[in-house]
């Protein structure tokens, strides 16, 4: 039998914190979601001023991050080379830039999901926000 980390509440409010920290200085109102290796949400939170639609794109590309255990941006760019028949790949709805793994020890123990800005820089939050559990 093989162990592996898992997040705690406590590891997910330090990613919250980092990735709010680097918004925030930027000015950037976002989503921050965070979700488990099987794309569970445990945390979300919506900045002012962000769009409402955000609250919905944020944990999935969170989720996409994390069930494929790669960044989402790879399956946007899949789909933007000719290969449309990914969007039919189940429960990956958020493939767009802006979910980033949370990789330990070799384990994919998560993923955040960052929406509200240009996508790069939704995903600069996102591996902001995971450089905060200082791995």
């Amino acid at each position: 039998m093989q162990t592996k980390p898992v997040l705690t509440l406590e590891d997910v409010k330090k990613i919250a914190a980092g990735a709010e920290a680097e918004a925030k200085a930027n000015g950037w109102a976002v989503v921050i979601a965070v979700v488990d290796d099987g794309g569970h949400l445990m945390w979300l939170q919506r900045l002012d001023g962000v769009a409402p639609i955000s609250a919905h794109i944020a944990p999935a590309k969170a989720t996409t991050a994390a069930l494929g255990r790669r960044e989402s941006k790879i399956y946007e760019d899949i789909i933007n080379n000719g290969r449309y028949s990914f969007l039919s790949a189940p429960y990956l709805e958020g493939m767009l830039e802006g979910g980033v793994p949370i990789v330990v020890d070799g384990h994919c123990v998560g993923a955040v999901g960052v929406s509200g800005v240009k996508s790069a820089e939704d995903a600069q939050i996102a591996k902001a926000g995971i450089a905060a559990l200082s791995l």
